[in-house]
């Protein structure tokens, strides 16, 4: 608190409370609520990230086996569980992030997963690169590759305990239910690499944030320079009456 307190400008307090992290939060939240009522469905949650996100994934999200939600209504996730949801999705390296995960993959809750639990979460990605014409990757190359980036303890199934001992575990989640952060795994986006050795200290979530923060800053500077273009050209219409 005294830390937040000290600092001039807040966005640089990033541990504890930040004006940025917040206004990406609810402009997400947002965006996805399209009638406003403070609750998203199945349906506005597939949208998010561009339709990032697979059917079985978010199922899995609204079985409330990793958290349960505090909405009271049925089949509705409220603004808090989306906090926890987004979070656990834009910093995937963290350990909140990784049990959140682990648990909606873990589909038997016996605390390791398995080649059959890893096969049917892919199963929806392979099926949408084939549609979207992109090359496809076999699952029997990506499992090879998941098991090369965690190394489990052994190779039959992976724990939790594999997981946070990895550096590359949230990728693992990305290949299994995120097909643009998947395509960006297997082309190794220079934008991201660059940002993350320009920033080796700032996390997933923090370079999400930012990234995002800018892009929405600019769409309303845009609107509002379209309103304030609109306003100028009535006074003009009005002016000869």
């Amino acid at each position: 608190m005294m830390h937040a307190d000290e600092e001039e400008d807040i966005n640089k307090v990033l541990r504890y409370f930040s004006y940025e992290h917040f206004y990406v939060i609810y402009c997400k939240f947002w965006e996805l609520d399209t009638d406003h009522d403070f609750l998203i469905d199945k349906e506005n949650l597939i949208r998010y990230g561009n339709h990032a996100l697979t059917y079985r994934i978010v199922d899995r999200i609204f079985s409330q086996v990793a958290r349960k939600f505090t909405s009271k209504v049925e089949g509705k996730m409220g603004y808090e569980d989306f906090v926890y949801f987004i979070l656990a999705e834009e910093d995937k390296p963290s350990e909140p992030s990784l049990e959140y995960w682990f648990k909606c993959i873990d589909l038997d809750g016996n605390g390791v997963l398995t080649r059959n639990e890893l096969q049917f979460f892919y199963e929806e990605q392979l099926h949408r690169m084939e549609c979207m014409a992109q090359e496809p990757v076999q699952f029997e190359d990506i499992l090879c590759q998941m098991i090369d980036m965690i190394k489990p303890e052994d190779e039959h199934f992976i724990t939790l305990r594999d997981l946070k001992g990895g550096k590359l575990s949230g990728s693992i989640f990305n290949i299994l239910f995120n097909l643009n952060k998947f395509m960006a795994l297997e082309t190794r986006d220079a934008f991201l690499i660059r940002q993350e050795r320009e920033n080796p200290t700032l996390t997933e979530w923090d370079r999400f944030a930012h990234r995002e923060y800018i892009r929405l800053s600019m769409e309303e500077d845009v609107e509002d320079a379209s309103n304030g273009s609109a306003e100028v050209w009535d006074e003009s219409l009005e002016a000869p009456f």
